[in-house]
């Protein structure tokens, strides 16, 4: 029988984290949660992450404790923010505990600090969590290697006003995989924002549109755009949950995985 994994979220009382959680007390997983952490001057700190997601009490209170989150779990799942995941990356490589990061906007130093983890214990990283979102970014890098640079590539996204990053993790996850087609690097061929009198557009160039407003939840379309015809690939999430289930089931698959770094396509066997 598959033991119950015991699973630490990181960010507990973000709208991410409290839609994990809620995953997780569901009972539809061979999931126990065992810890919830969040910053100092969080309005959650010793609060019952139950009664904060409208669950009965479940014995598991908010707390800023890392390390004791870290010891309690098999497994922690991180949406925070790049500075808090740096941290997290340390502590899974000190503690050598598993870590799914689902934190967007992460630099040069939090990738190198979770690879350096993922040398101790299994880190899996991905820019979206969505099932729906893998299978295009397959399917980009698909197209990107039959296709040309007789056809445009552009990358469009939306999402709610407050989102503070741009372009969104996901939107540049589709860039790396339609440049990865390509056989080139993202870098030496983005195009990104454009404003004013910038002139007609390069050969080969990945461009990306940007929209804020409302409460979109993630919208991302790629067009492939050649003389005559535009083929166009799109994700439109309606549910923020769908979120929370990817990153619980990358969670359950990566728990008893080797050390090594992992993205969500492993889970998914693309």
């Amino acid at each position: 029988m598959t033991r119950t994994v015991k699973i630490g979220i990181l960010g507990g009382a973000g709208r991410m984290g409290q839609m994990i959680a809620r995953e997780i007390l569901s009972g539809k997983h061979k999931a126990k949660l065992a810890a919830a952490v969040e910053h100092r001057k969080s309005w959650a700190i010793g609060k019952d992450i139950g009664g904060i997601i409208g669950h009965d009490p479940v014995g598991v209170n908010v707390m800023t404790d890392k390390d004791a989150a870290f010891h309690a779990s098999d497994v922690l799942i991180d949406f925070t923010t790049p500075e808090a995941t740096l941290e997290h990356a340390e502590l899974a490589f000190r503690h050598a505990k598993p870590v799914v990061i689902g934190t967007t906007g992460l630099g040069s130093p939090e990738m190198a600090a979770i690879k350096t983890a993922s040398q101790k214990t299994a880190m899996l990283q991905a820019a979206n969590m969505s099932v729906g979102v893998n299978l295009l970014l397959s399917m980009v890098e698909h197209m990107a290697q039959m296709l040309d640079e007789e056809y445009d590539i552009e990358i469009f996204e939306a999402h709610h006003r407050h989102k503070v990053d741009a372009p969104s993790g996901t939107a540049y996850a589709l860039g790396v995989a339609a440049a990865r087609g390509r056989g080139i690097k993202l870098e030496d061929a983005i195009m990104p924002a454009r404003f004013g009198q910038i002139g007609a557009r390069p050969a080969g160039a990945i461009g990306f549109s940007v929209f804020r407003g409302g409460d979109v939840v993630g919208d991302h379309t790629v067009t492939f755009a050649g003389t005559g015809e535009r083929i166009e690939l799109s994700h439109k999430a309606s549910d923020r949950s769908l979120f929370a289930k990817g990153a619980l089931k990358a969670a359950l698959w990566l728990a008893p995985q080797k050390p090594g770094f992992y993205a969500m396509k492993d889970v998914l066997g693309l």
